[in-house]
């Protein structure tokens, strides 16, 4: 006969285990951990939950996570804006600021095109990046994507409405392998596909 945890710490496994990459197992060892702390320091994680759900929200410019309605990078003046490097999430955008190689700006989609999962263009911050480009100081954009079937379809599909506009595209080399996503790479890997990116060509 199977384990039954009282009704409070089952709600709290069940609670964890639906975060990302959280199994059962896991999601058992943690609450037994935070059971286990003080309840001021329990109190200070509940906080922390909240607090970050109420405050952190979406940079006005980019879509990156911020408390401010302008992030840190696109007020930040030592940064290169000719050059925006456009990413599917604000994970990608940290893993490359990581890297510390890269000092443009960015444009995080918020996704990728997926027909099979009902997210369409309109679903992306798109044209918000569009209207971006329509002051006339960014000279190049680079797709950095994820390098699987999404990524490349959203990649030629920006590149095809930017192009019109006579702004560089560049793509990141495939120091990133086929198939996987920016958060898992290293900071070795991610910093060769960006000094290693080349011009996009969309035969579209």
């Amino acid at each position: 006969m199977a384990y039954k945890y009282t009704r409070p710490l089952a709600r709290l496994i069940d609670e964890l285990s639906k975060l990302p990459g959280i199994g059962p197992k896991t999601a058992q060892r943690l609450a037994l951990y935070i059971l286990n702390i003080p309840k001021e320091e329990a109190g200070i994680l509940a906080h922390s939950i909240l607090n970050a759900k109420e405050q952190v929200k979406r940079c006005q410019v980019c879509h990156n996570l911020t408390d401010q309605n302008i992030c840190e990078i696109c007020r930040d003046s030592n940064r290169d804006k000719s050059i925006i490097c456009v990413v599917e999430t604000a994970r990608d955008l940290m893993a490359i600021e990581k890297t510390g190689g890269f000092k443009g700006l960015y444009h995080v989609l918020e996704g990728a095109i997926s027909p099979l999962d009902g997210v369409e263009p309109d679903h992306l911050t798109i044209d918000h990046l569009l209207s971006r480009l329509k002051t006339g100081k960014i000279k190049e954009i680079i797709l950095a994507t994820n390098p699987n079937i999404e990524g490349e379809v959203t990649s030629s599909y920006i590149a095809k409405l930017v192009k019109p506009e006579g702004i560089k595209i560049t793509r990141i080399a495939y120091g990133v392998p086929i198939g996987g996503d920016l958060e898992y790479a290293d900071e070795v890997t991610l910093s060769q596909a960006m000094l290693g990116r080349q011009i996009f060509k969309n035969d579209n």
